[in-house]
C-alpha cells in the first residue's frame, strides 16, 4: 500500500471500526437487514436507532423527511449500510454510552452494475439527509501513509480512542470528524481502524465536498421523542416478538410502513417465511431478465461450484404478497460468507475473470421468479441486447478492480483482550478448565504477534481473571452476552493497582448496566455472528498449543492434509515401528482410513476417548477446512494437540501442490496392487480420483495453505518428496496433466461430483486414463529419480515430530505482517564497525586506550542513534520516520565523550532521498558503554557533564562515517 501511495497512484483512506454489527437499510418499504438475515430483533433495533437519529437530526420535520428518504431510496434502488452500535444486543468490546449507527456504505442497485459511493460521496449524501458519518482520515502522500502504519504499530497494543484519534489527526493530510464522538458515545475502547486504497483524486473530491456540505444541524436535540431504546426493551421483557412490535410501533409508519418482514402478512407464523432450498437452484437455472441478475447468477454459481464457505438463505418476500401468483414468485435471498479464505479464493477468480462482481461479507437481494410470455420474453431479450450494445457488459462496467477492493482491518489489543481473550474464552475456561484456557489465550496472542512483554502481562492478568470468575461462578458458566458485567469491574480493580496495569487494559470502570434492558435473543439464534466467537479473527478455535510443549497428560493426533500417493500409510507404518516412538512413553497407534467402514473421524474420536494419552496416527487424507474443523473440535473435546504432516511442494498460485508432485502421486498410485481402498492400477478411474483430491485444495497457494495450518494447529511437519536439483517436468507429462485438469473442470461444471465413469465425458475420461498410464510409465525413470529416498523422508519427519512433541519447535514465519508495538525510531548501526572504530581510536590515542581498558567493549551487541521515542517525543514524532523505514543513511561520528560511568559517540545523521534525517534528541549519540547500574539513557547527560568538567571529549578530524539503517524498535 505504501509503495502505491509513494508513486502517486492512490490515497490511503482510514476510518474508525466501531464495536458494532453490520446493519443495512433499503428503500423497499423500509426493508431492514442484519449481516446475514432480516426480520429479527437485530433489524428491529437497527430500524429504531436509525429512526431516532432521524428525529434528532430533523426535529419536527422528521416524519416528512423520513417519508421522502424512503421514497428516494426506493425510487433509486438504494441500500444504506451502517455499523449499529448498541448496548441492548449483547456485549462486544465495550458497552456504548449511547445507542447509535454510523453509515459505512451507500449503494445504488439500479440497472447495470451497482454503484458504490466513494467516501466523499457518502459524506455529501449523509450531510444532505443528516445521517451519521464515520471519522475518516486521508493520507495522500508516501510520508503520511508510511507514518500512519508506523503510528498504528506504535499504538496497536495500548491505543485507545483519544490517543489514536489525536495521533491520526496530526499525521493525516485531511481529517473529517465523525458525527458521533467515539469517546462520548461509545467510550475509550476502540475496536480498530479500516484502511483501504482509494483514488488519488479522492483528496480533492473530499475538499470540494467539505466546502459545499457543512456538518448538518441537529434540530431535534432536546425534544421528547418518547421512550428510548433501552426503556422499550426493559418494558417489554416478556418475549422477543413483543419487543420487536414495540420498537417498530415507536418508529412510526413514515419510516417503517411495512412490518411484514418481521411478522408476515396479517400476523402469519413468522417461521412460514422460510422458502424451499430449491429456490437457489431455480434462480441459477432461470433466464436472467437483466444484466444485474446475470452477474449475480455468475457470482452465486461460482461460489456454489467452488464450494466456498458461504450460506445462501431464501425467504418469502411478504412485501410482495399482493403480486404473488403461481407464475410470479418473490423471494429474499441473503448471502453470508463465513470464512476469509473465501475472499482470497474469490479474488483469484476475479483476476482470471475480470467481469466478476466483487464479493462482500453479507448482502441480500430481492428475487422475482416468473414465467414470461412471448411478448415479455421479447422485451427481456431486447433489453439485454441493448444493454450489451450500450456497454452495460463491457469491461468499463466490470467491478473487478483489485485495488479498489483492498481493505485491511487493524484492531487494538485493548479491544481484543475483552472480545477474544475474555469473552471467547469463557466456554473453554468453564468446560475445560484453567489449563486449557491458558493454552487458548497464549495461542491467540502468538497468532496476533503480540509483543513478549504484553504476553507476559496479559498472561498474569488472565490467570487471575480465570481464578476470580471460576471462584465466583463455580460450574455455572458466565453468559457471553453480559460478560462485561463481571469483566469490567475486575479490569477496573486491576487497572487501579499501577499505571502499567492501566495501560494494559485501557479504559476501565465506566460500565453501563444492561441486565434490565438487554433485548431478548433466542437461544443459539445469533444471526449477527457477534455474540459468538468471531472465528475469522480468533482462529483457530479451541485447539491446544503445541508450540510450548505437548503435555504428557494430553494426547496427540498426527494427520495428513495430502493426496493419495503421498506415502502416508507407509510413513505411518514406519513411525509405528520406530524405536522410542516420539521420545516419550505415550503409546503410538495408527488407524487406516481404507480399513474403517464407519465414519472415519468419529472412529478417531472414539479411540481418543478410550486412549486419551496416546498418539494417534490418522492414516487418511484430510484435505479441507471441514475436516480440519472436525480435528480442532476433537482436540478440544478430548484434550489433545494435532500436528499436520504435509508433503513438501512448491505449489502453484492456486494450489499447494505442484504438477510435479501430482505426477509422482499418480505414478505411485498406478503402481499399487491390491490396495485396501481399491485405488490402484486396477482402478479404471484412478487418475480422475487423484484430480478430485487435487482440486479439493484449489484456491490456496502453498504459503496460504501452510499458514492456515500453522495458525490452526501451531505447527507443521514437512515430508520431503522431490529433489531440488531435478530436471523440469517432461512436456508430455505436463500436457497430459493439464488435459486432465481441463477435462475435470468440464466434467464437474456439468455433473458436479458424479464419477467419471458416468455422465457426458465417459469416452473422454477412458481415453485420458489410458494415455495417462502410457505417458507416466514412459517417463518412469524420470519420475523415480526425482524423488527423495523414502528412508530420508521418514527420518526427517520423525525428527520433526520428536521436536514438536518435546516442545523444541518454532513455527516457520508465515509472512504475516508483524504488529509488535513500536517504542522508538532509530538509526541502527553495524556493531562490528563501531567496535572497529573504537579499536582504531585506542591504538592511536593513549587516553582512549586507557579508558577502554577493562570496559569489555567487545560485548557490545547493539548500536543505534535514537531518532524519536514515543513517550518522550510523541507518536507523531516516531511515526514520521515511517517514510524512511529500512533506508540507508550516512552517519558522521564527530567525537567521543566519556566519563567514569559512561561513553558515547556524538553523531550527526545525513540525508536520504534528499531529506535530512534529524534526531528529536537534543544530542544525537551512540551509547557505547555504561557502568553497572547505569541506564543507557543516562548517556544523554554527557554534554552537561562535559561543561561541569566531569567528562572528556575527543574530536575526530576528519569525522568517521558509518552507514546506518532507519528501523523501529
Amino acid at each position: 500500500m505504501i509503495e502505491m501511495v509513494s508513486k502517486g497512484l492512490a490515497t490511503l483512506e482510514v476510518s474508525l471500526k466501531h464495536s458494532g454489527s453490520l446493519f443495512m437499510y433499503a428503500g423497499h418499504k423500509g426493508g431492514a437487514y442484519a449481516k446475514n438475515s432480516f426480520g429479527n430483533i437485530y433489524t428491529a433495533v437497527g430500524v429504531f436507532v436509525l429512526g431516532r437519529m432521524f428525529r434528532e437530526a430533523w426535529g419536527t420535520e422528521a416524519s416528512k423527511q423520513q417519508a421522502e428518504f424512503n421514497e428516494f431510496l426506493e425510487r433509486n434502488h438504494m441500500c444504506i449500510s451502517m455499523e449499529l452500535v448498541t448496548a441492548v444486543l449483547g456485549d462486544h468490546g465495550q458497552r456504548p454510552n449511547e445507542d447509535y449507527a454510523v453509515v459505512t456504505a451507500v449503494t445504488e442497485l439500479g440497472n447495470g452494475k451497482p454503484k458504490f459511493y466513494s467516501t466523499p460521496e457518502i459524506i455529501a449524501f449523509c450531510r444532505k439527509w443528516r445521517l451519521p458519518t464515520n471519522h475518516v482520515w486521508l493520507f495522500s502522500t508516501r510520508k503520511s501513509a508510511s507514518s500512519f502504519f508506523a503510528a498504528y504499530d506504535a499504538l496497536c497494543e495500548e491505543g485507545t480512542a483519544t490517543t489514536v484519534c489525536k495521533a491520526l489527526d496530526e499525521i493525516a493530510d485531511i481529517s473529517i470528524p465523525g458525527s458521533k464522538d467515539h469517546v462520548r458515545a461509545q467510550g475509550e475502547i476502540l475496536e480498530g481502524l479500516v484502511a483501504r486504497i482509494v483514488s488519488c483524486k479522492s483528496s480533492k473530491h473530499m475538499e470540494k465536498v467539505l466546502e459545499e456540505f457543512h456538518p448538518p444541524s441537529a434540530d431535534g436535540v432536546g425534544l421528547d421523542f418518547g421512550p428510548s431504546l433501552r426503556e422499550i426493551c426493559a418494558e417489554n421483557r416478556s418475549n422477543e416478538k413483543q419487543q420487536i412490535k414495540a420498537l417498530l410501533d415507536s418508529v412510526g409508519s413514515s419510516f417503517c410502513p411495512d412490518h411484514s418482514d418481521w411478522f408476515g402478512p396479517d400476523g402469519a407464523d413468522v417461521h412460514s417465511r422460510n422458502a424451499d432450498r430449491s429456490v437457489i437452484s431455480k434462480f441459477l437455472q432461470a433466464h436472467p431478465a437483466d444484466y444485474s441478475t446475470k452477474k449475480l447468477q455468475e457470482m452465486v454459481r461460482l461460489m456454489k461450484e467452488k464450494r466456498f464457505p458461504a450460506a445462501f438463505k431464501c425467504y418469502h418476500n411478504f412485501q410482495k404478497v399482493d403480486a404473488m401468483a403461481r407464475d410470479n414468485l418473490f423471494y429474499r435471498m441473503v448471502i453470508h460468507v463465513h470464512s476469509d479464505s473465501a475472499f482470497r479464493r474469490y479474488q483469484k477468480e476475479m483476476r482470471l475473470k475480470p467481469g466478476l462482481w466483487p464479493l462482500y461479507r453479507g448482502f441480500f437481494v430481492d428475487i422475482n421468479l416468473f414465467k414470461a410470455n412471448k411478448e415479455r420474453s421479447s422485451e427481456i431479450s431486447m433489453a439485454n441486447e441493448n444493454g450489451v450494445e450500450n456497454g452495460t457488459s463491457n469491461s468499463e462496467n466490470d467491478l473487478a478492480d483489485e485495488d479498489a477492493n483492498l481493505m485491511v482491518k487493524l484492531k487494538f489489543l485493548t479491544y481484543k483482550l475483552r472480545t477474544f481473550l475474555i469473552r471467547n474464552g469463557l466456554s473453554i475456561l468453564f468446560k475445560e478448565g484453567p489449563g486449557a484456557y491458558k493454552a487458548y489465550f497464549l495461542r491467540q496472542m502468538k497468532i496476533w504477534g503480540t509483543s513478549a512483554g504484553k504476553q507476559r502481562e496479559l498472561s498474569k492478568m488472565l490467570d487471575e481473571w480465570a481464578v476470580y470468575i471460576r471462584r465466583k461462578y463455580g460450574n455455572r458458566q458466565l453468559s457471553s452476552s453480559i460478560y462485561l458485567s463481571e469483566a469490567e469491574p475486575f479490569l477496573e480493580q486491576f487497572a487501579k493497582r499501577s499505571p502499567q496495569n492501566q495501560a494494559l487494559v485501557g479504559s476501565a470502570g465506566s460500565l453501563v448496566r444492561t441486565e434490565d434492558f438487554i433485548a431478548i435473543v433466542g437461544e443459539g439464534q445469533d444471526e449477527e455472528g457477534d455474540l459468538e466467537a468471531e472465528k475469522e479473527t480468533a482462529t483457530p478455535r479451541h485447539t491446544f498449543s503445541v508450540t510450548d510443549t505437548v503435555p504428557k497428560q494430553e494426547g496427540l493426533i498426527v494427520f495428513f492434509p495430502g493426496i493419495p500417493g503421498s506415502a502416508k500409510s507407509a510413513l505411518c507404518k514406519e513411525l509405528l515401528n520406530t524405536p522410542g516412538g516420539f521420545g516419550d512413553d505415550r503409546p503410538v497407534h495408527s488407524l487406516m482410513g481404507d480399513l474403517v467402514k464407519a465414519k472415519y473421524w468419529q472412529k478417531v474420536a472414539d479411540e481418543r476417548r478410550k486412549k486419551p494419552y496416546s498418539i494417534m496416527l490418522a492414516d487418511k487424507n484430510a484435505p479441507n477446512e471441514e475436516v480440519w474443523r472436525q480435528i480442532e473440535d476433537m482436540c478440544h473435546r478430548t484434550r489433545a494437540s494435532a500436528i499436520p504432516v504435509v508433503t513438501e511442494s512448491e505449489g502453484t498460485d492456486s494450489n499447494p501442490y505442484s504438477l510435479d508432485a501430482l505426477a509422482v502421486f499418480m505414478f505411485r498410485v498406478l503402481q499399487r496392487v491390491n490396495h485396501p481402498g481399491n485405488l490402484d492400477k486396477a482402478s479404471p478411474n484412478a487418475g480422475y480420483v487423484l484430480l478430485m483430491f487435487y482440486h479439493l485444495y484449489d484456491g490456496k497457494s502453498r504459503r496460504e495453505f501452510e499458514s492456515e495450518l500453522i495458525e490452526r494447529f501451531g505447527s507443521i511437519v514437512k515430508m520431503p518428496l522431490l529433489k531440488s536439483d531435478r530436471n523440469p517436468l517432461p512436456q508430455p507429462v505436463q500436457s497430459i496433466l493439464e488435459e486432465g485438469i481441463n477435462l475435470y473442470k468440464l466434467h464437474t461444471k456439468r455433473h458436479g461430483r458424479l464419477e467419471s465413469t458416468k455422465g457426458s465425458y465417459t469416452k473422454e475420461w477412458a481415453a485420458w486414463e489410458k494415455q495417462l498410464r502410457e505417458i507416466l510409465f514412459e517417463h518412469a525413470e524420470y519420475l523415480n529419480t526425482i524423488q527423495v529416498p523414502f528412508e530420508d523422508s521418514v527420518k526427517q519427519v520423525s525428527e520433526q515430530l520428536r521436536n514438536i512433541a518435546k516442545g523444541d519447535y518454532s513455527p516457520p514465519d508465515t509472512e504475516k505482517r508483524k504488529l509488535g508495538t513500536i517504542v522508538f525510531a532509530a538509526l541502527s548501526l553495524p556493531v562490528t564497525e563501531i567496535q572497529g572504530a573504537l579499536k582504531n581510536l585506542g591504538a592511536n590515542n593513549p587516553t582512549v586506550e586507557a579508558f577502554l581498558k577493562g570496559k569489555h567493549i567487545e560485548s557490545l551487541n547493539r548500536a543505534h542513534v535514537t531518532l524519536a521515542h514515543k513517550r518522550s517525543h510523541g507518536i507523531k514524532a516516531v511515526a514520521d520516520y515511517g517514510a524512511f523505514l529500512h533506508e540507508k543513511v550516512p552517519v558522521e561520528l564527530n567525537a567521543l565523550l566519556f566519563s567514569d560511568k559512561m561513553a558515547a559517540f556524538e553523531a550527526c545523521p545525513g540525508f536520504v532521498q534528499g531529506e535530512k534525517i534529524v534526531s528529536k534528541n537534543s544530542w544525537p549519540h551512540v551509547t557505547l558503554w555504561t557502568a553497572e547500574g547505569i541506564s543507557a539513557k543516562e548517556a544523554n547527560t554527557l554534554p552537561e557533564l562535559l561543561k561541569q568538567g566531569k567528562a572528556s571529549r575527543i574530536d575526530f578530524n576528519p569525522p568517521l562515517t558509518i552507514t546506518g539503517t532507519v528501523e523501529f524498535f
